[in-house]
């Protein structure tokens, strides 16, 4: 991806002094001691996740191993290469990034973390965390972050006067952040001037689209399945939560080039300037609000996201994590390093940017400490994400979860790019999904 060097470097330096502060905590807990042994591990890479990175060198000093990154990728082609190692039976690494949505598909690859952390150190964590890391009863991860989506709008457009008359004089209202997915399609729509700002834009591809066209289907009040796994987001539900994204694309409210849009291609379009509403992630918020990497730093405002027909928030969440492979060769340096990189200090960095931490003590002590700093930003995004943990939901937690998404997304594409109706893309993406899933229940 253009210019993820260049953010990875300028990371590195913004977080260089706080590792050395949290260091001097990390050398007082025994990680174990691997003089001589280097530890292979897959990570994802990204705006969001490398800072922590950064922390890898206080690990290795207190261990004596060293740590090597195999590869750095964002979640989608993280996932194919692993099945690809899986597959050809190349797996000469210890410890991958992972994520809850991606987990139970993958079986017996990862071990049960349990038997190797104490029962002390997992209580320190949010219990639905654990829970939505465990599948078939085995802690397949530890988690490092939680998410969950929400409304990030550029203030130098919604506090423009000119902007507001405008919006006023069309619609009868205040121009002000929207509360439903209906009036978020119409300020996109209203808002965009292509080529130099776009009302908002939405990931084209991979999970990323299943996931967001998911919330906006169970926030219509539908859901991906029945009781019995029957597939039912081709429901008029989903039909008119798919006619959302055709509407924004065909209107040119969003880039022709987001239907292969991932999560960093659109951090980076609103970091520009080019967009006025962003859907997303809580980790992008310290990035937003930085002059070195933002054009609209000190103009990002926060909004919890909107309902759907139904009046219900969507709250597409779920936990990035890290996993020790069954193949590791040295399991004991493979758990140390998983436990360091979710520690409570490895926690307090990320947090610090923006993440949801996953150990209930962070949650606290991190928003005291911007409330201390008199950092009204982030106290500010931290009191709107944590609003939104109420109806916080993950997509089904099924071994097949990823194929079912990558037979949904095309369809999605489809319509989007007006290859089909809404109805036929997922009246197809349903065939496809029961055929997924019956030869699953098949084996």
């Amino acid at each position: 991806m253009h210019g993820k060097r260049a953010i990875k470097t300028l990371l590195l330096a913004c977080v260089a002094s706080a590792g050395l502060a949290f260091g001097a905590q990390a050398a007082e807990q025994d990680w174990g001691s691997f003089p001589g042994y280097t530890l292979k591990v897959k990570l994802v890479g990204g705006t969001q996740y490398e800072h922590l990175y950064t922390r890898i060198p206080i690990w290795e000093k207190a261990t004596g191993a060293k740590v090597q990154i195999v590869s750095s990728e964002n979640y989608f082609d993280l996932d194919r290469e692993i099945k690809q190692d899986i597959a050809s039976g190349s797996v000469d690494w210890c410890v991958g990034s992972n994520h809850t949505s991606f987990a139970p598909q993958y079986g017996n690859f990862y071990i049960d973390l349990k038997p190797y952390i104490p029962a002390s150190v997992l209580s320190d964590y949010v219990p639905s965390a654990i829970s939505n890391s465990t599948v078939g009863g085995k802690l397949v991860q530890l988690p490092r972050v939680t998410d969950i989506s929400n409304i990030y709008y550029n203030e130098l457009v919604y506090d423009n006067p000119a902007v507001q008359a405008r919006y006023k004089a069309k619609f009868g209202k205040d121009l002000a952040p929207p509360k439903t997915y209906d009036e978020f399609r119409q300020q996109a729509i209203f808002l965009a001037s292509p080529p130099n700002l776009y009302g908002t834009a939405f990931p084209g591809k991979d999970e990323g689209l299943t996931g967001r066209f998911m919330e906006i289907l169970r926030a219509n009040g539908g859901d991906m399945f029945d009781a019995h796994m029957n597939p039912t987001f081709n429901s008029q539900a989903g039909v008119d939560a798919l006619q959302w994204f055709v509407d924004l694309y065909k209107a040119h409210a969003v880039p022709a080039g987001t239907v292969n849009y991932t999560w960093d291609d659109i951090g980076q379009s609103f970091a520009a300037g080019t967009l006025a509403l962003d859907l997303d992630w809580p980790g992008f918020a310290a990035f937003f609000n930085n002059p070195k990497t933002s054009k609209i730093a000190g103009h990002v405002g926060f909004a919890v996201a909107p309902v759907g027909e139904a009046g219900k928030h969507g709250g597409w969440s779920g936990s990035h994590s890290f996993s020790v492979t069954s193949d590791c060769n040295n399991k004991k340096a493979a758990v140390s390093f998983v436990e360091f990189m979710t520690d409570y200090d490895s926690e307090m960095m990320e947090a610090e940017a923006g993440n949801l931490p996953t150990r209930t003590q962070v949650f606290t002590d991190v928003e005291a400490d911007f409330k201390k700093q008199n950092n009204a930003y982030m106290a500010n995004m931290f009191s709107t994400w944590e609003a939104s943990l109420a109806y916080a939901r993950t997509p089904p937690l099924i071994p097949e979860w990823i194929d079912v998404s990558n037979a949904i997304w095309p369809q999605l594409q489809a319509a989007i790019l007006g290859q089909k109706t809404a109805k036929q893309a997922l009246d197809d993406a349903a065939v496809k999904v029961k055929q997924i899933v019956q030869d699953e229940g098949d084996d």
